[in-house]
């Protein structure tokens, strides 16, 4: 049999956004549904002129309550740091290119987690078990419902917060599926309600055979709108190729100020002790206040919460000849030992962006038959053998005075506990590598996760 490439392709921006299902054709019932549809007119990409419609089924989202989630978020977390240690340290036969290291690192684990959950619902046998145990899936059968309960919980954390003597500001978090399918390739209706009733999403058809360029722009271009422009381009020219099948694309949006914003005239520039051992001279924001702060074996973080508190950024600064891997180890623990603490918090602003192919590393970690002629994805379609044939994952983040972006805000924190005896207030540095972490509080889900080794290498 012909090997029949299989994409799951991963968009992860740190940028406002809002999170909603396609619709389109139902299935038939039959145990396949034919994918040639009719043309959805809801969310739609851009300019879909070449698309042929969508096949989905005509099953309701289930319902889900936030006590769902527990399972999705402790499997999005193991994973996350699992893949950050496998990014900065290789694993297996994939090392890391040690002539180009990675001096900045940002990518979301949730979003990488849920498109990956998305096509394990497609797979059987071997495959499936490789890839559960990468994915850190206690419970198989739950997973599915688990990430379902675990976005919508995400998606509720889109509001608009009033704040003392200020006009309401917005917070916004949102996620975002799309399914890119060939069309007239028989996709299995259970395949097809699954999509629907735990991810709220449908096939959009494309003709990878005749046009791979063409249902590469039209992808890009979904990506493009949903991000607010920040990911123009997630797929090059060439990743698409005419024996592309189906392409399942997440995002995840996020766009909230500080509850906290450092006063924009206190930052000034400091030297910067970056990755490699040398010195850069960049802005550092300055901000004294009562924060979470934590301290471990090793370790030192602070909490700084968007306004809502719903979402927060954790930073963890290694102590001197500490790994960074030891500081993201400590990243879902920091909740639980924090505590109350005037804190003089002293970080540079940065603007960074990741972008990568996630196979090679995601096969030495565990799922190498997902990647090979043996990889069994029949529960998605039986008339063709699908592979992976890449898992592209781009993430970016801007963090200044602000938040993630230039908001009005007053920084007030609003408590109705008794007042902590005094203490000597704690001074934290951020002025040689650390790890950061956007954290959404209610669930404990990481979903965005990184390093700075050097703040003066950007984005743009």
């Amino acid at each position: 049999m012909d090997r029949r490439m299989f994409l799951a392709l991963l968009a992860t921006p740190a940028v406002i956004g809002a999170a909603s299902a396609l619709t389109g054709c139902s299935s038939d019932g039959a145990n396949t549904s034919s994918t040639t549809g009719t043309p959805s007119s809801d969310n739609s990409p851009p300019d879909t002129s070449s698309a042929s419609g969508v096949a989905r089924s005509d099953k309701p989202r289930s319902a889900a309550s936030p006590s769902d989630a527990a399972s999705a978020t402790t499997s999005v977390n193991d994973f996350g740091v699992d893949l950050y240690r496998a990014l900065t340290t290789g694993v297996g036969n994939a090392t890391v290119d040690q002539s180009a290291p990675k001096k900045n690192l940002v990518v979301s684990p949730a979003s990488i987690a849920i498109a990956l959950a998305m096509t394990r619902a497609g797979a059987k046998g071997t495959t499936a078990t490789e890839m559960d145990t990468v994915l850190r899936v206690d419970r198989p059968d739950a997973l599915a419902h688990s990430m379902n309960a675990l976005s919508s919980a995400l998606d509720s954390r889109t509001r608009q917060v009033t704040m003392p003597e200020s006009k309401p500001v917005d917070v916004t978090l949102a996620i975002a599926n799309s399914l890119w399918g060939q069309q007239g390739l028989a996709f299995e209706t259970a395949f097809l309600d699954l999509l629907a009733t735990e991810y709220g999403a449908g096939l959009q058809l494309v003709d990878y055979k005749a046009d791979p360029e063409g249902a590469r722009k039209l992808i890009n271009a979904w990506v493009d709108d949903k991000t607010k422009q920040r990911i123009p381009n997630l797929l090059a020219q060439g990743t698409i190729t005419p024996d592309a099948r189906l392409t399942l694309v997440n995002a995840i949006y996020m766009k909230a100020p500080w509850l906290n914003p450092f006063p924009p005239d206190a930052t000034s520039a400091s030297n910067f002790t970056t990755i490699g051992g040398g010195v850069v001279l960049t802005p550092f924001m300055h901000l004294t206040e009562e924060l979470n702060y934590s301290k471990g074996d090793g370790w030192q973080a602070v909490e700084l919460p968007y306004v809502g508190n719903d979402l927060s950024m954790v930073v963890v600064l290694p102590d001197d000849g500490i790994a960074l891997g030891d500081g993201v180890a400590a990243v879902p623990s920091v909740a639980g030992l924090a505590t109350q603490r005037k804190v003089i918090v002293s970080m540079p602003t940065f603007d960074i962006e990741t972008l990568t192919d996630l196979a090679t590393l995601l096969a030495a970690m565990g799922m190498p038959t997902a990647f090979s002629e043996n990889a069994d994805f029949s529960a998605m379609t039986t008339q063709e053998q699908l592979v992976i044939g890449a898992v592209i994952h781009q993430a970016n983040i801007t963090v200044d005075e602000k938040g993630t972006e230039a908001a009005a805000a007053t920084a007030v924190v609003m408590r109705a506990t008794a007042a902590p005896v005094e203490q000597e207030p704690v001074t934290l540095s951020f002025d040689r590598p650390f790890v950061f972490a956007i954290r959404d509080n209610p669930t404990g889900a990481v979903l965005f996760l990184g390093h700075i080794g050097d703040p003066t290498e950007t984005r743009s």
